[in-house]
């Protein structure tokens, strides 16, 4: 029996070995894991995702990410390190555009912690309130009225927050 694994599960077993497996070759038809752009130490990765993730935030802690590195500590250090440094820290999308791509599949998927948290890393990057509201509108056809919905109150939430509509 062979048994294919998936990028995904390649890319979990790189991280939990620090890093150690950068690419393998691919079976046909299966995506290739991309070594990073710069082999950077593991420390220098979650270094550069934390100040990702601080420019996000208008240079405020991002409580989720702060809690994880109390309670979590290889969650947080993977997600540092890979989420923000290795696909966050990609030059090919703005942030604006990031942003909104990401606000779109987390509104899609129901995942409405993370979308509040990204309308406001939206919001930080010069998104507008309206553009915000776009997404939520544009999420009826793929996701559906109740996700759009769910995700038009969680967006009320972040501009409550603010003080905007």
């Amino acid at each position: 029996m062979h048994i294919q694994a998936s990028w995904c599960s390649v890319a979990l077993l790189s991280l939990a070995l620090g890093g150690c497996v950068r690419a393998m070759p691919a079976a046909q038809g299966t995506p290739r894991v991309q070594p990073p752009r710069e082999d950077l130490s593991t420390r220098e990765r979650v270094a550069r995702g934390e100040a990702l993730v601080a420019g996000l935030n208008g240079g405020r802690p991002q409580p989720v990410l702060e809690a994880m590195r109390r309670d979590f500590p290889f969650l947080a250090e993977a997600t540092a390190g890979y989420a923000l440094n290795d696909v966050w820290g990609r030059k090919e999308l703005d942030v604006r555009t990031r942003q909104l791509a990401a606000l779109a599949a987390f509104a899609s998927l129901g995942q409405l912690a993370q979308f509040k948290v990204h309308a406001g890393y939206a919001l930080e990057a010069g998104v507008k309130p309206e553009e915000l509201k776009e997404i939520v509108y544009l999420i009826t056809v793929p996701a559906g009225f109740p996700r759009a919905i769910d995700a038009s109150q969680a967006l009320k939430e972040v501009f409550d927050a603010r003080g905007l509509r």
